[in-house]
């Protein structure tokens, strides 16, 4: 059964200032989501889709981004590049209380100037 879905998308200008700033990045990002290289507008690109991603997952949750740190909520890919949002401590606690056990879904994209991402919460 479908618990909620949520989607978000950005403006990824948005975070040139974000990357130039690292306190921004550390702020809102788990370390496993910094990426170290590549051009500025990768890395803005990554980081607006993975921002999305937080967004969304808020709204399928239906809190809001309210009752935990974003950097609980964040985006790993396997290795054939498929994203995974991988959600921990309280972003945890609060899924588990509104849905017990539950497949958390994600998907991502990005062109020129926005980034989206699409969250589909599933209790199982």
């Amino acid at each position: 059964m479908i618990y909620g879905i949520g989607t978000d998308i950005t403006k990824v200008s948005r975070f040139e200032k974000w990357v130039k700033n690292e306190e921004f990045i550390k702020r809102f990002f788990n370390p496993q989501e910094i990426m170290e290289n590549g051009s500025l507008n990768a890395k803005c690109e990554h980081y607006a889709a993975r921002f999305a991603a937080k967004e969304a997952f808020s709204k399928a949750l239906g809190t809001g981004i309210t009752g935990f740190n974003l950097k609980d909520v964040f985006v790993t890919n396997d290795q054939d590049g498929k994203p995974t949002l991988n959600i921990q401590n309280n972003a945890k606690n609060i899924l588990e209380n509104r849905c017990g056990a539950c497949k958390v879904l994600v998907s991502l994209s990005h062109e020129k100037e926005f980034a989206i991402a699409f969250v589909i919460i599933e209790c199982v």
